[in-house]
């Protein structure tokens, strides 16, 4: 079997962290329209349910995220990946943002657009993040 090093740890929770913010949104977008034949309170429910779990994973993220900058010496890297980096750190600022108005707007069109901003910009940063893997 080979050796699991501290890296392998941090990548693991880094990615399993990834899972659960992006998964979870894709999951819950995808069950909105039967939530909604169960209920006019049923979506709703379930993203409630689903907050806490998914907002520990964006703070887990943001907690690997910073580790694993520093574990591959960001600033000692070339400035096409410094580059990458920033784009990528923008993007899961704009998804957590996005998500945080997303659960405090009141009308459908506006939970919808800030839903689908949160989801687009997380999966973008799940690429860059597989970008900068190599």
């Amino acid at each position: 079997m080979l050796s699991i090093s501290v890296d392998d740890v941090r990548l693991f929770v880094h990615v399993l962290a990834a899972t659960v913010w992006v998964g979870g949104q894709v999951v819950l977008a995808v069950l909105v329209p039967t939530l909604r034949r169960l209920g006019p309170h049923a979506a709703a429910s379930a993203a409630r349910r689903l907050n806490p779990v998914a907002w520990g994973a964006f703070v887990l993220l943001i907690a690997t995220g910073m580790w694993n900058l520093e574990a591959v010496h960001v600033f000692s890297q070339s400035p096409d990946y410094q580059r990458t980096v920033y784009l990528k750190l923008g993007v899961v600022a704009i998804s957590g943002l996005a998500a945080f108005v997303h659960i405090r707007v009141s009308t459908p069109r506006a939970r919808a657009g800030w839903g689908a901003l949160s989801l687009t910009t997380a999966l973008m940063a799940l690429f860059l993040g597989v970008v900068l893997a190599g």
